[in-house]
């Protein structure tokens, strides 16, 4: 089969199955798995963001995020401080234990992802996460940002 007649869909579905087989048992004990681990990646990586502003950026309902993120502040993961710049919000801010969490997944789910892309070499990885993150129009989670994580959480 040539590039232009390759099933596109096809493919993404075996490597998303490779990437499910391999990130998700990294993620089976985290609050809501990979939408817990997601959640917690943009809190500790983003902005300091509201529910809303979490819930809108990861495409997960409203009502679905409160009840994550009431998950992820039991875990001790996160906590809900007020915005002072607007009363009427709540910031979603990781605690000390979620920047160490996050920081750990990290690691490990880079790895898997190394391993969900063993058939190409490291300039193709590297090619390839940057392609897919632009044709995404939204990069999550990312090597780089882990070890800016990783990086500070060594600095304190």
């Amino acid at each position: 089969m040539s590039d232009a007649t390759a099933d596109f869909g096809a493919a993404l579905g075996t490597l998303l199955r490779s990437y499910t087989d391999r990130v998700g048992p990294k993620l089976g004990d985290f609050p809501h798995g990979s939408r817990g681990y997601q959640t917690l990646s943009e809190v500790v990586h983003g902005q300091v963001p509201s529910q809303a502003t979490l819930a809108a950026r990861l495409g997960i309902d409203r009502t679905m995020m409160t009840y994550l993120i009431d998950d992820l502040e039991k875990a001790g993961l996160v906590e809900r401080r007020p915005n002072p710049d607007d009363r009427r919000q709540r910031r979603i801010v990781a605690t000390e234990l979620g920047r160490e969490s996050i920081a750990k997944l990290c690691i490990q789910v880079t790895e898997a992802e190394e391993a969900a892309l063993d058939g190409l070499d490291a300039t193709e990885r590297a090619l390839f996460r940057r392609l897919l993150d632009k044709a995404s129009g939204s990069p999550q989670h990312t090597t780089e940002a882990c070890s800016i994580v990783e990086s500070a959480l060594k600095a304190v």
